[in-house]
């Protein structure tokens, strides 16, 4: 299963970054990358650079059982196993149908100055962050097919890096620069699933204060 973890994850990495920002140069004549946001060390630097652990982790797991490092006992067993593949399977096909959902509006990163279109529609209409739960089911499918210490740790700090970009990084980013528009929508569709992390509408008058509900 660990051959099969190594394959996953390399489609994964070939249809999530690589065909997707194929897609995006086609349509646009732009990759969509923009890299890691705030200065050094920062919170929302540190979101970028987990993300960045994180993957590496992904590699480095299976690579490691392969040379004959020790998986996590209670999670070794060809039914998590089976179970985690097609997990990993649905996460791949998900993350790269929510990517096609934010259509030219689609990028790596974010550039404070720049401003696309706010997405609301297919997935996004439920979950403003679909992509990023998608690459979490991912992780959760790969981890458990080997579950070995590291991709363990891996798909924890692929959590940490999703909510710190989320959080410090996109929601303040969209905010400032749809205003009204987002603080309506972020009323209506989830952080990560539906109905769950939806923010306090905005009372006219009254600035717009986050309030999870």
């Amino acid at each position: 299963m660990t051959v099969a973890a190594l394959t996953v994850y390399a489609v994964y990495l070939g249809v999530a970054f690589g065909v997707r920002t194929w897609v995006q140069w086609r349509r646009t004549g732009d990759t969509g990358f923009r890299g890691l946001s705030g200065r050094p060390l920062s919170a929302e630097w540190w979101a970028g650079a987990l993300f960045a652990v994180a993957l590496a982790a992904g590699l480095l797991g299976p690579v490691l059982a392969l040379a004959g490092s020790p998986l996590v006992g209670p999670l070794d067993h060809d039914l998590v196993a089976w179970a985690g593949l097609l997990v990993a399977t649905v996460g791949v096909a998900a993350t790269f149908a929510t990517q096609l959902d934010m259509g030219t509006s689609w990028r790596i990163g974010v550039d404070a100055e720049e401003r696309t279109e706010l997405v609301t529609g297919g997935t996004f209409r439920y979950v403003r962050n679909p992509i990023f739960t998608a690459m979490a089911v991912t992780g959760l499918g790969l981890t458990m097919m080997v579950p070995h210490v590291v991709t363990v740790l891996g798909t924890v700090l692929l959590l940490v890096a999703l909510e710190l970009q989320v959080r410090v990084v996109e929601e303040p980013y969209l905010s400032t620069m749809h205003g009204a528009s987002y603080a309506e929508y972020t009323a209506g569709a989830g952080r990560f699933l539906p109905g769950v992390g939806r923010l306090n509408p905005p009372v006219v008058g009254v600035p717009h204060t986050p309030n999870n509900r």
